[in-house]
Parts: structure tokens; sequence; C-alpha cells
């Protein structure tokens, strides 16, 4: 099990560094997000939004390695990921861009619950 929930982490943890090109480049942002990024001001959160998620992904990637630190890892990705897909589905109105967005969310959210719940099965030496 432990390295089925290291894969799972990890690749959450991908999904969630994945905007982390955004510091870079802001037509990477456009094109993640397929917003129009007009105001200086809404690049600099932008931008900002994608070093939070860098270290949220890097945190739980992390995590994969450090068993002791993969409940709070799942926590903060799923307040990450939940909060985005509560706020989105309360507005009602995005994009197809963020649907995309959404989905990568969901199935980040499912496969942190997996993990939380494979860490409490017993693991081959422990019966």
């Amino acid at each position: 099990m432990k390295r089925v929930t290291a894969f799972l982490l990890v690749a959450v943890g991908v999904i969630n560094v994945a905007p982390l090109v955004g510091v870079v480049s802001v037509e990477q942002l456009k094109q993640l997000y397929d917003v129009d990024l007009a105001s200086t001001d809404l690049i600099i959160l932008m931008r900002h939004r994608a070093v939070l998620f860098g270290l949220v992904g890097s945190f739980i990637v992390f995590s994969a390695f450090k068993r002791p630190l993969q409940v709070l890892a799942c926590v903060a990705g799923l307040v990450s990921m939940l909060s985005f897909i509560i706020l989105a589905y309360a507005s009602g109105d995005y994009g197809a861009a963020l649907h995309k967005i959404i989905i990568a969310d969901v199935v980040g959210s499912i496969s942190l619950i997996a993990v939380l719940v494979l860490r409490r099965l017993p693991g081959p030496g422990d019966r």
C-alpha cells in the first residue's frame, strides 16, 4: 500500500505544481486558465497563486517519501482543491479551461481521500 499511496501523492503533487510555470511566463498563465490578464495587479495575483500551488504541490510530493507528513499534506491539498471546486460551482459562471481544472481537482481530491483510506488499512506485516 505504501507504493500506491506514494504514487497517488506524487501524481496529485504534480497536478498542483503544474501552474508554477505561470511564475515565469504570463503567456503560460493565459493559456492555462484561458483568461484575459489585462491588469498588472491581476498578473501579480495569478503569479502569486502559482507560487502557492507550487508550495502545496511540493509538500504533497515530499510527503510521499515522509509518511508522518502525509495526513497533513492530504489535508492541505484537500482544502486547496475542494475550496476551488466549491467556489467555482457557487459561481456557476466559468469557462471550459476552468472546467478542466475542476475535473483535475476532483480527481486529485479523490486520490487524496484514497490515500487517507489506504493509510488506515493494515499492511502485510500488520496482522
